[in-house]
């Protein structure tokens, strides 16, 4: 069954962004999914809330594909039929309503992932206030919307001229969308922005913060779209409404898309690491070893290349050679020998356990210098 309405100039253009953005979040979401299940294997709230919030966006891209077939997008002139036009206006009320939630849920769980690299309470108190400002304002505008005119079906009966209802003042539709607008921005901003903080202490080189910051912070892309739709948001009151907004159902489909795309490629780095050592053994339940010579320093500390692994001032070239008032005492798991001192992650401080550590991971030692301090006679 073929469009209601030819797809061209306008509405073709909504046609195509909403299968390409579509398509492009579909792929993010299954390589995260992928990651998270496979690779991982941690699949936690936020990668399900980004699950959820992919499916809300493929609903919303059926609207606006469904509605470009149907006339959005066209001028009020070219429709012939009334019933068309209902048609039209019905997958544009319906692609708002869920525009709102699938935004809200993504960046939901853009903010449940960062709270998992959190430390500090200020920061916790930050997201989860996010959270709740981003449920509370979609909400609220969802409501709006919704019962915006009464009956609600008045939005898209009233090209009928026997049928009965309102809708609020078109000024106060703005005045809403704009406040809905610009908190979206300032918690778009906030997801971009606080991973700074987030990695501003971690004890790794600028180099590996920037990148690492730069990831976390693409969730703050979706708020270019936004900004973008602001001026076009005046086309809500123009008579000829299908035609003149559709750059705001562009613009809504690249800002969704935007978000959960980027929220899911900040999960993937595992995926890269897995590409390069050619396994699967990333996540920590797999048994097995791993098969890779990759080898990977703990310590800032500039080593001593020229002494053995062994030595403790190897890795503590703070300590004074010359000192001889000093014994280093190095203290070792009784299980020393079960180990790969390369790429283990488990110190065996209980050897009743009988533990047994593969290749990932990497055995702890802990030196302690002991100061010899004569007292005068």
């Amino acid at each position: 069954m073929g469009p209601a309405m030819p797809l061209v100039d306008r509405s073709l253009a909504i046609f195509l962004v909403s299968i390409i953005i579509m398509s492009i979040s579909v792929i993010a979401v299954s390589l995260r999914s992928f990651v998270r299940l496979s690779i991982v294997r941690a699949f936690g709230w936020d990668d399900g809330l980004m699950v959820a919030a992919l499916a809300l966006f493929i609903m919303l891209n059926t609207c606006c594909i469904l509605g470009s077939m149907n006339g959005v997008g066209h001028p009020y002139e070219d429709f012939t039929s009334t019933v068309v036009f209902k048609k039209a206006l019905v997958w544009w009320w319906l692609g708002q309503m869920i525009y709102i939630w699938a935004g809200s849920v993504a960046k939901i769980s853009i903010a449940l992932g960062l709270l998992r690299l959190t430390i500090k309470k200020s920061h916790r108190l930050i997201l989860w206030g996010l959270i709740g400002t981003v449920i509370a304002i979609g909400l609220l505008f969802w409501l709006f919307l919704l019962f915006n005119c009464q009956p609600i079906g008045y939005f898209w009966q009233q090209v009928d001229p026997g049928s009965e209802g309102s809708c609020l003042p078109l000024s106060t539709l703005l005045g809403i969308t704009y406040f809905y607008s610009s908190v979206t921005i300032l918690c778009d901003l906030t997801l971009g922005i606080l991973p700074a903080f987030l990695v501003w202490n971690l004890q790794m080189n600028h180099r590996t913060k920037l990148a690492v910051g730069g990831i976390l912070s693409l969730a703050a892309l979706a708020s270019v779209a936004v900004i973008i739709r602001i001026p076009f948001l005046q086309s809500y009151a123009d008579a000829d409404f299908l035609y003149s907004t559709f750059q705001i159902a562009i613009w809504s489909v690249i800002e969704t898309g935007l978000g959960i795309t980027a929220g899911s490629l900040i999960t993937l780095r595992p995926l890269f690491r897995w590409l390069l050592d050619g396994t699967m053994a990333y996540g920590r339940n797999t048994p097995g070893p791993i098969k890779s010579s990759r080898k990977y320093q703990l310590s800032s500390i500039k080593l001593d290349s020229s002494k053995g692994a062994r030595d403790p001032s190897y890795w503590r070239p703070d300590l004074d050679p010359d000192d001889n008032k000093s014994i280093i005492i190095t203290i070792s798991s009784p299980r020393r020998q079960q180990f790969n001192l390369t790429n283990s992650s488990e110190e065996a401080l209980y050897p009743e356990l009988g533990l047994t550590l593969s290749r990932n991971h990497v055995t702890i030692q802990k030196t302690f210098e002991q100061v010899v301090t004569e007292l005068p006679k």
